[in-house]
């Protein structure tokens, strides 16, 4: 369900100088907001989100049919004791090795703290801190990825550039693909 943009132009791609950003009833999520309060082009996708899918993100480019080289996942690590937001391909793996020498996964539960989103619908915009964030820099090459709108069900489409710019962000390799 495409609730901002154009339906037809607005689907995962053309255009993105011509979406429209309206306010939407009950998604402001705190991600939502901030792509708003920034005055970005972007799009939010939701859909039927089900509690038994093996991988969140995969299930969201399933069911957006999406290729998932264009949905991206938001994993919190910690390198060199600080906390860094990476987001890969949904279909990859980080590298930990590519965030830093002494880099490690956070725990679900200290990423949820840290964040401030439940775990799936962690998304690298609008936490409750703002992070160090590195952008995998396969997302250089798309017009438009998705990213979590802050909650699972929920994506936000959006430039890799102003995604980068939002977050004060980097793009670099970093994942591995399976």
């Amino acid at each position: 369900m495409i609730l901002k943009g154009r339906a037809s132009r607005a689907r995962f791609g053309s255009d993105v100088s011509r979406w429209r950003t309206k306010r939407l009833a009950g998604k402001g999520t705190p991600a939502v907001v901030a792509a708003e309060r920034a005055g970005i082009a972007f799009s939010v996708h939701e859909y039927a989100h089900d509690p038994k899918a093996h991988s969140y993100g995969l299930e969201a480019a399933e069911k957006l049919g999406v290729d998932p080289a264009r949905v991206f996942k938001t994993l919190v690590a910690d390198v060199d004791g600080a906390h860094t937001v990476a987001l890969v391909p949904v279909a990859a793996e980080l590298d930990l090795k590519a965030l830093g020498k002494r880099a490690s996964m956070a725990s679900p539960g200290d990423a949820e703290r840290i964040t401030g989103y439940v775990t799936g619908g962690i998304s690298p915009l609008g936490q409750r801190k703002r992070l160090p964030t590195v952008l995998d820099e396969s997302a250089l090459a798309f017009e438009t990825i998705c990213v979590s709108a802050g909650r699972r069900g929920l994506e936000l489409e959006l430039a890799p550039r102003d995604l980068l710019a939002l977050t004060g962000g980097e793009a670099r390799p970093i994942a591995v693909r399976r």
